[in-house]
């Protein structure tokens, strides 16, 4: 797969010769390139964009500085630098930055070939293919349970060959990290996101240079020098998103957070309904529309359920206009909202007669998610 014009952009965006650059993924798989302006933001290298399935698609844009002192930060962490495996399209942070890092190493990444999908046997044949002695990659839960799901003892071999795995993108289960951990794959957790130059918090640990506190209403706020300069063409939302306070440069995220007695971070989970699931951010709000055009449906309530293979796993409480049980158990085989949602289905559906509600009139939404939670793991 041809790597080398967009690392040839990158290369020149880094070293302040040419505008920022954005990456996709061309018709042939291979990354593209396009050249951005970002007219008042000094030293910018690279915007990286969302798909907008969640809201308001958002262009964030990091700087040299910020690249340099994540990467830094990075193999800091990881106790060295070496060449690194893209296992991820390169329009995601976690996928840049595998070719930022190397560049910044001056190690050649490998990369993988995507064309049919994610399997573990193209994984398996591109890591066989690195040759430094230290390698890295980054995967998303959803990629290491399908690796470690695999039944060909090679595919365990070269993830063991790795000297560190970092894991983004989605909450990653206990039972997945102990099984990677037992199975002697060097897993490092990894929270971030673009506006942080990606994953800025290792194992709950902050990198060097970042900072973590909590904010009054229990959202994690983020700082230091990997964060990003700011949303291209949204000063609104910049100022609204971005703060300077003593100097340093904070993020608001929409996580909740807690800090230990050490200032380890713990994710609680979102501020808002987004849910991330497979590494894919989706709108529980947008998902209950979708779900209360259905015939028959009076109400219905969506959250995230723990997921072995998702991280999290889209899952919905809906009351249905018929509750006998006959047409329960026909609504619920029908599986209307399949092509309704795609992707995007609930993987799990709890129907009755009415949404569970407080003494407030107010849907009990702690309730239904704990049925829900019930129900997905009860598959």
């Amino acid at each position: 797969m041809k790597i080398e014009p967009a690392l040839a952009a990158l290369a020149a965006a880094l070293r302040g010769e040419g505008p920022a650059v954005e990456l996709s993924v061309g018709p042939d798989g291979a990354p593209a390139v396009e050249r951005v302006d970002t007219p008042g933001i000094e030293d910018a290298a690279v915007v990286v964009r969302t798909s907008g399935s969640t809201g308001t698609p958002k262009a964030t844009v990091l700087t040299l500085d910020a690249l340099a002192a994540s990467s830094m930060a990075t193999a800091v962490a990881l106790e060295g630098e070496g060449q690194w495996l893209l296992a991820l399209p390169v329009q995601y942070v976690a996928g840049l930055q595998v070719l930022v890092r190397s560049l910044f190493a001056g190690t050649r990444p490998w990369v993988m070939d995507l064309g049919g999908g994610f399997t573990p046997e193209a994984f398996t044949a591109a890591a066989l293919e690195l040759t430094d002695k230290m390698r890295f990659t980054s995967l998303v839960p959803t990629q290491l349970q399908r690796l470690l799901d695999s039944p060909s003892a090679e595919t365990l071999a070269a993830l063991r060959r790795f000297n560190g795995i970092l894991l983004g993108g989605a909450p990653a289960s206990p039972e997945l990290l102990a099984a990677a951990r037992g199975a002697g794959v060097r897993v490092v957790t990894t929270y971030g996101s673009a506006e942080t130059s990606g994953g800025c918090v290792y194992d709950g640990v902050p990198l060097d240079g970042v900072e973590v506190k909590i904010a009054d209403d229990g959202r994690i706020l983020l700082g230091g020098a990997t964060i990003a300069a700011g949303y291209l063409d949204a000063p609104g939302l910049t100022a609204e998103t971005f703060v300077e306070d003593d100097g340093v440069r904070w993020y608001r995220t929409n996580d909740l957070g807690a800090l230990d007695a050490a200032g380890r971070l713990t994710v609680l989970g979102r501020a808002d309904d987004v849910v991330i699931t497979g590494g894919v951010k989706v709108s529980a709000a947008h998902v209950q529309a979708e779900l209360e055009q259905l015939d028959g449906v009076l109400a219905a309530f969506v959250a995230g359920v723990p997921s072995a293979e998702w991280g999290q796993a889209l899952a919905a409480y809906v009351a249905v206009a018929d509750s006998s049980p006959g047409a329960i158990a026909a609504f619920t085989a029908s599986a209307a909202w399949v092509p309704v949602l795609g992707r995007l289905a609930p993987k799990t559906v709890l129907a009755a007669g009415e949404l569970l509600m407080l003494p407030n009139g107010k849907p009990d939404r702690m309730g239904m998610t704990v049925r829900l939670h019930e129900l997905h793991q009860g598959k």
